[in-house]
C-alpha cells in the first residue's frame, strides 16, 4: 500500500531567505560557479574568532562531567551573570532570566506563552524573517509598522500606532536593527514604550547586537526606559561572544510582579517542557560576561573599516543608494533603477555575477521600493570584489534595453 504524506498547513508560510538563498547557491556551485557569500551573519565564517576564556570554559565544563539534564530555567551561576548584567547596564525590576537555546529559541516559547491563534503582534519592517515563520508557526498574524529610511531607518511610530488592533498583543523592537543596521535614539525608544503603556502590549527587545555601535555612544536598552511595564530583553552568546555555533541564549523578564505573573508560570511550563537548553555551554556565560572584553576593540576596528569600504562604494553606483550603518554588521542599500522585483535582482546577480545576498522582500520594505541586504563580516579584498562585481552587473543591465 503505497500512500503520501501531507505536511501540515502550517508549514506552508514558514519562509527563512536568508539560508533558503543557499539553496540556489549550491546547485550554482556545483556548477562550477564561484559564489562570494554575503547572506549569513556568521563571523566565524570569516576571520574572526570565539575568545579563548569562552571555548575553555566549555571545555572545562565538559571535562567535569556537566553533561547532563540541568534546571530547566538554566544553570543558577549563568543565570545570577545574566542578570548582574542587567543590573549592571541599568534594568529594573528583574523578575526571572531563562537559559535557552539561542536567541531565536527564547523569542518563539515567549511568542508561544502569549499569544492565541487570531492574535497579533507588532514586528519592524524592515525586520528580522524570524518572526515571519514564528507568526505562521503559531496561527498569528504579524502588523508590521514601518522604518523610516529617510530618518536612518529609526521607526516610525504613529505607523506603529497605526498598525494596534484590540487583538496585539506584543510589540517587537530589534535594536541595533537586523537588517537595516539602524542604531534608535533614546527619543524613539521612549516613544516607543508610550505607545506600549498605553496600548498594554509586552515589549520584546531583540538587543542581540548591542555592543557592535560602529560609531562609539551607547546602546539603550528598552527595560532602562520602561520603568515597571513588562519587557523581555533577548541577548546571547551569538554576535557579542562571537559563538553563532554555541546556540546559547538568554531572556531577562522585567517589570511589575503583578503584570507578570501568570505569564511568568506559562512561560516556566514551556521551558520545562524542553527539558533544559545546552547544559555545558551555560558555563561559558559567566566568564563571557564578566571576564575579558578585549575582542571587542579589535573586532569593531575591524568591522568599522568594512562598513565604510561598502558604504562608500554602495552609494558610488548608479542606481543604488545605501543609509549608513551604524550597529550590527548589516546594510540594506536601495535600488533605484532596477525594473524586476528585489528577489529577480538577487536571483540573476547570483546566476551572472556569483554574489550572494538577500532580497529586501525577506525583511519587509515599504511598498513601491527595492532593497537588498548585503553583510560586511568578510576582509576588504572580499568586500571589494563583491562590490565591483555588483557594479558591473548594474552597469551592464542599465545598457541592456
Amino acid at each position: 500500500m503505497s500512500f503520501r504524506i501531507l505536511p501540515a498547513s502550517r508549514t506552508k508560510n514558514v519562509r527563512y531567505a536568508i539560508r533558503d538563498i543557499v539553496v540556489q547557491a549550491k546547485r550554482l556551485e556545483a556548477e562550477g560557479q564561484e559564489l562570494v557569500f554575503l547572506n549569513i551573519g556568521d563571523p566565524i565564517q570569516e576571520d574572526f574568532e570565539t575568545p579563548r576564556h569562552i571555548i575553555d570554559a566549555i571545555c572545562d565544563a565538559l571535562r567535569t562531567g556537566h553533561t547532563s539534564y540541568c534546571d530547566s530555567a538554566g544553570v543558577s551561576e549563568a543565570r545570577e551573570a545574566i542578570r548582574r548584567d542587567a543590573e549592571r547596564r541599568g534594568i529594573p525590576s528583574i523578575q526571572e532570566v531563562f537559559a535557552t537555546a539561542g536567541v531565536s529559541e527564547g523569542i518563539e516559547l515567549a511568542l508561544c506563552a502569549l499569544v492565541e491563534p487570531g492574535d497579533d503582534f507588532l514586528t519592524p519592517s524592515p525586520g528580522y524573517p524570524l518572526y515571519t515563520a514564528l507568526a505562521a508557526k503559531l496561527g498569528t498574524r504579524r502588523n508590521e509598522y514601518r522604518l523610516d529610511e529617510q530618518n536612518g531607518w529609526q521607526p516610525d511610530v504613529e505607523d506603529m500606532e497605526r498598525q494596534v488592533t484590540p487583538r496585539t498583543r506584543a510589540l517587537v523592537l530589534i535594536n541595533p536593527n537586523n537588517p537595516t543596521g539602524s542604531v534608535y535614539t533614546v527619543e524613539t525608544v521612549d516613544r516607543v514604550v508610550d505607545v506600549a503603556r498605553r496600548h498594554g502590549l509586552v515589549i520584546f527587545a531583540d538587543e542581540v547586537y548591542d555592543k557592535f555601535l560602529l560609531d562609539g555612544g551607547a546602546h539603550i536598552p528598552v527595560a532602562t526606559r520602561a520603568g515597571n511595564h513588562p519587557v523581555l530583553t533577548f541577548g546571547g552568546l551569538s554576535k557579542n561572544y562571537l559563538g553563532p555555533g554555541l546556540r546559547m541564549g538568554w531572556m531577562t523578564v522585567s517589570g511589575a510582579n503583578d503584570a507578570l505573573g501568570d505569564y511568568l508560570e506559562a512561560l516556566g511550563r514551556l521551558v520545562r517542557a524542553r527539558l533544559c537548553a545546552n547544559h555545558p555551554i551555560q558555563y561559558a556565560i559567566r566568564p563571557a560576561l564578566e571576564g575579558p572584553q578585549d575582542h571587542f576593540e579589535e573586532m569593531l576596528v575591524r568591522l568599522r573599516k568594512r562598513r565604510d569600504l561598502i558604504f562608500a562604494r554602495l552609494n558610488a553606483i548608479d542606481g543604488v543608494s545605501c543609509v549608513k550603518p551604524l550597529g550590527a554588521f548589516y546594510a540594506f542599500p536601495r535600488l533605484h533603477d532596477w525594473a524586476g522585483t528585489d528577489a529577480e535582482f538577487v536571483t540573476e546577480l547570483m546566476r551572472e555575477e556569483g554574489v550572494v545576498c538577500v532580497p529586501g522582500s525577506a525583511f519587509g520594505q515599504r511598498a513601491g521600493t527595492s532593497h537588498f541586504r548585503i553583510v560586511f563580516l568578510p576582509k576588504e579584498d572580499v568586500l571589494e570584489e563583491a562590490l565591483d562585481r555588483i557594479e558591473r552587473f548594474l552597469a551592464r543591465r542599465s545598457r541592456t534595453p
